[in-house]
This record gives C-alpha cells, sequence and structure tokens, in this order.
C-alpha cells in the first residue's frame, strides 16, 4: 500500500505560514512541512526597508502620528497571497565529463572532481505578495 500527499497551492490562494528568515532577496516564509516560499521586497507592503544590522524586512506605516516601523520579525505569522510558481529541473545530468588532459596511471588514485560552488536549487518554489490590506503579519492586523 502506498500513499503520498502533495502540496500545489492554486495561484492566489491566501495561506498562512511562519518568517524563517530575511535578506535582501525579500521574506522568507515556511508552512512547516514546506519552506521554499519567497515574498520579493517589490510584493511587501510599501514602503519597505531591509534592515541590514537586524537582518529584517519592515513595513514603515504611515499614521497622522507619523510613520511607525513595523518589522517581519524571524517566527511571526505572515498571511500572504501566492503569486507564481517556479518548477526547476533538478535531475541529475549524468556523470561528469572526464578531462583530456588528466590522464589516470593504472594503481594511481583518481583525481577529485572539482565541485561547482552552486547552490542547491529547489525544485519547487512559491512567490508570494503581501502588498494588499489584510495580508502580511497576523499581528498587524489583530488590533
Amino acid at each position: 500500500d502506498f500513499r503520498y500527499v502533495v502540496f500545489h497551492p492554486f495561484l492566489d490562494e491566501i495561506l498562512v505560514g511562519k518568517i524563517k528568515y530575511c535578506s535582501q532577496e525579500g521574506v522568507y516564509v515556511t508552512m512547516g512541512f514546506f519552506d521554499d516560499i519567497l515574498i520579493p521586497p517589490e510584493s511587501l507592503q510599501q514602503p519597505a526597508k531591509f534592515d541590514e544590522t537586524e537582518q529584517v524586512w519592515l513595513w514603515e506605516y504611515e499614521t497622522d502620528e507619523g510613520a511607525h516601523d513595523l518589522y517581519m520579525d524571524q517566527g511571526e505569522e505572515i498571511r500572504f497571497r501566492v503569486t507564481d510558481e517556479v518548477f526547476l529541473d533538478t535531475s541529475p545530468s549524468g556523470p561528469a565529463p572526464a578531462t583530456p588532459d588528466a590522464p589516470v596511471q593504472p594503481g594511481q588514485p583518481t583525481p577529485p572532481v572539482a565541485e561547482d560552488a552552486q547552490k542547491k536549487e529547489a525544485p519547487y518554489t512559491l512567490v508570494g505578495t503581501i502588498c494588499e490590506p489584510g495580508l502580511g503579519l497576523l499581528s498587524w492586523w489583530n488590533s
């Protein structure tokens, strides 16, 4: 007996996750069972800015008393809309081609294969937005 579960949200579906971390690329969100969700800077509530020292994004929320910085801290619950999905073919491409300029003599150890400094790409990534009323940190809208 074989069973599996597929996570494939609809485009425009609204989900709630937790902020995993922030970087210049945007806010990374986790669902607990799925971590490859990115909310890019242009899809954050505006005006937004990245705080280099704290390594967090913040929304400069305007009120009658002036601007308030609303921080997007790690671990906070966040409501977002799915705007795109990215599929990458991560299947192996086969063995690396042998280098003809380095013949291996019998009994000699095989020279180490130079690993390309490539970061591990996720096969499936969601892209989201919080640039709408009611989206963003749940704590922003509860009070």
